[in-house]
């Protein structure tokens, strides 16, 4: 679809400026080819207006003041107006949060919430802690975060229930998934070199079982 791809090339040129975009846009595409497939109406009317919803949805989603470096959700959007929303959250707010803002969107029939709350693990808020530093403190990869050279600053929450609970603000290219000592990295990068070197980073931190690197590059295949 000539559009879906035109789409696709706008926002991963923004992706050093929007979190998960290029997850949010691929699904987006996914979802209008549906769409096109299932409904009668005039093909460009249907992709227009679930254009309009998706990118309202992305919007939503990405500015929640919930939504940080420790989580990852994706959408679709089928013909009838149902958003199903997937992914993870490090904390259920999130999952309400996301919830309450799409379901207010005009067009938006139905939101179908498949949103999983990561366990609480005090293991696993040690990981995140870890491999965010191992990730965000080293030099080449410092130009994915809006906080670099900055020192994190303690809190109550954080000296209470960690990481998780007080996860560093500030735009994140890299999110760093953590379930069971097991790490997901997700977002987009400059370069393939880029990927690779988070990916090791995060392989170094002790007690990671395994490490799924699913980053993806900016402008790959151009």
């Amino acid at each position: 679809m000539a559009f879906c791809k035109q789409f696709l090339k706008l926002m991963t040129r923004r992706s050093t400026n929007v979190i998960g975009i290029a997850t949010l846009s691929l699904a987006l595409c996914v979802s209008l080819a549906r769409a096109q497939e299932q409904t009668n109406a005039s093909p460009g009317t249907s992709q227009d207006k679930l254009l309009r919803i998706a990118k309202e949805v992305r919007k939503q989603i990405v500015t929640l003041p919930q939504y940080g470096v420790f989580d990852n959700i994706h959408f679709g959007i089928s013909p009838d107006g149902t958003v199903v929303l997937r992914g993870e959250a490090s904390r259920p707010i999130l999952k309400s949060s996301a919830e309450n803002v799409v379901k207010k969107i005009e067009g938006v029939e139905k939101v179908d919430n498949q949103i999983e709350v990561l366990p609480l693990s005090p293991n696993d808020d040690r990981i995140r802690a870890a491999v965010y530093a191992a990730i965000y403190s080293f030099p080449p990869l410092q130009k994915y975060t809006s906080n670099r050279g900055r020192r994190p600053r303690p809190s109550v929450a954080r000296a209470a229930g960690g990481i998780t609970n007080d996860p560093p603000l500030g735009f994140h290219a890299i999110h760093i998934i953590v379930k069971n000592g097991n790490v997901t990295l997700t977002g987009v990068v400059n370069n393939e070199s880029d990927a690779a070197m988070a990916g090791i980073r995060a392989s170094g931190v002790p007690l990671v079982f395994s490490v799924d690197n699913q980053l993806q590059v900016a402008n790959e295949g151009k």
